[in-house]
């Protein structure tokens, strides 16, 4: 793959996107890219032609790789975006003009020495939740820090075997899951998408899995997944969303094992854990990991608060990014002093570890009192009958926001507002609990498990 990429034209330093979905040759590539040195840009194989245009135009792609059956709309819009070559990458691994090429290629390649303080790795694009997405640029130090810290943190081995069901576009699946295991010489059974039969049916030959919290939901909800089922694994970690206390001590229940929950973020790889030997709290992720710092503060004031006191997270150590590509001002506004500003609300308890409590900007502020979204929903989600819930302020004009509660259903539960509200009375302070209680079939979720409470305050704000 690296000898493709020099063969095509390119130059150290040259991005390469990619959008298909999982397949081997996406690792292929991207172990290519960090050996030719031509830094990669993963798609989401979801996005629009016109998000992907948006990708190259704004990382700079010099080359495109596509999905065959998309290339002839992607083609156009990626060469007016300013691509200089485009070709196919297929998942069956034989017919992708890319592929091809490879083939062609001799097997002989010298890895190119990158050059620079921090010679970049991959741009991974942020949600956009606050507007048009920010290419986050992660360097080679970066994702060997990573690595590093998490085979000391959580016991990497070679004679591991992680079923891998995340995808590749993402920091959870390709730098944590895939690189940890490629970097420790371990096994990967390697599943295109996350499915719960197929994954039941392979964790026995498995040692860890890595997923995000609606996997283990919908897991837990299984009936085939037994504790014989779990035997050979020694570890199942969490992350990419807050893991509900309720979900946590269902898969205990349900397993006998007790997940692993982990705290990260795109431009920092992995902050903070949960210990592999030692107690693993419900609704907390733990402590920092080796080389990471983690401080908790009061933005306004720029100043640490007490232990037991809500902050924003502000993290450092060499996981952290280089910045944004293209936006100075966008990474001058998340650095202080070397400090990168997570936009995370959290607390420390006597014992040292973190728990998230919510978003900065999903801070509800209701009669002058803060409420933190994930304490309301861990409360919510204990009351019986309620399968999934979401917690987000809407305008009002005597309490300035209104504490409301998206609540789905469990399956044949006759449960009313009244009932979630009187309920919620019994467990939070009266200025903690809903105001408005709403049912839905299901919460927009983004492609890795986190809901979407921006569309949720759109879709009930009338």
């Amino acid at each position: 793959m690296a000898r493709a990429l020099t063969d095509a034209g390119l130059s150290a330093g040259d991005r390469v996107a990619v959008q298909v979905e999982k397949c081997p040759d996406f690792l292929a590539l991207y172990l290519g890219c960090l050996r030719a040195g031509t830094p990669l840009v993963p798609i989401n194989p979801s996005c629009t032609v016109a998000e992907v245009a948006y990708y190259v135009r704004d990382s700079g792609t010099a080359l495109l790789l596509g999905a065959p059956e998309r290339i002839a709309a992607l083609e156009a819009a990626s060469r007016e975006a300013g691509a200089r070559r485009v070709e196919t990458l297929d998942v069956d691994g034989t017919s992708g003009t890319f592929q091809q090429r490879a083939a062609a290629a001799p097997p002989d390649f010298e890895s190119v020495a990158v050059s620079g303080a921090d010679p970049l790795a991959a741009i991974l694009y942020t949600s956009g939740t606050t507007g048009a997405p920010k290419g986050a640029m992660l360097t080679h130090a970066n994702l060997i820090a990573n690595t590093e810290a998490l085979h000391e943190a959580w016991g990497w081995r070679a004679d591991d075997v992680l079923l891998h069901a995340l995808p590749l576009f993402h920091v959870h699946g390709l730098f944590v899951a895939a690189t940890a295991a490629l970097g420790a010489g371990a096994t990967m059974l390697f599943l295109p998408r996350f499915d719960p039969s197929q994954v039941i049916e392979l964790l026995p030959r498995a040692t860890l899995f890595m997923g995000v919290p609606t996997m283990y939901h919908r897991l837990a909800a299984d009936a085939d997944l037994t504790p014989a089922v779990c035997e050979s694994v020694r570890l199942f970690v969490s992350g990419s969303a807050p893991l509900s206390v309720a979900d946590f001590n269902a898969f205990r229940q349900r397993t006998g094992h007790t997940i692993l929950e982990r705290y990260g973020l795109t431009e920092t790889g992995m902050n903070i854990s949960n210990p592999l030997q030692g107690e693993r709290k419900p609704g907390k992720i733990g402590v920092p990991l080796p080389g990471v710092r983690v401080r908790l503060v009061d933005a306004e004031k720029g100043t640490d608060v007490a232990q037991g006191d809500v902050g924003e997270i502000w993290v450092r150590g060499p996981n952290v990014f280089a910045g944004y590509y293209h936006a100075p001002e966008k990474t001058a506004e998340t650095f202080v002093d070397g400090w990168f500003r997570t936009g995370d609300l959290g607390r420390q308890d006597a014992d040292g570890y973190y728990e998230i409590v919510g978003r900065a900007k999903d801070l509800i502020i209701s009669g002058g009192l803060n409420v933190y979204p994930a304490e309301v929903e861990n409360a919510l989600g204990a009351i019986r009958g309620v399968e999934d819930c979401a917690v987000i302020g809407l305008p009002d004009p005597d309490w300035g926001e209104r504490v409301t509660a998206v609540i789905i259903r469990a399956s044949g539960a006759e449960l009313s507002a009244d009932q979630v509200m009187a309920e919620a009375r019994t467990r939070l302070a009266p200025y903690k609990c809903p105001r408005r209680v709403e049912f839905a079939e299901t919460l927009p979720r983004n492609a890795m498990g986190k809901v979407e409470k921006a569309r949720l305050r759109t879709i009930y704000s009338s």
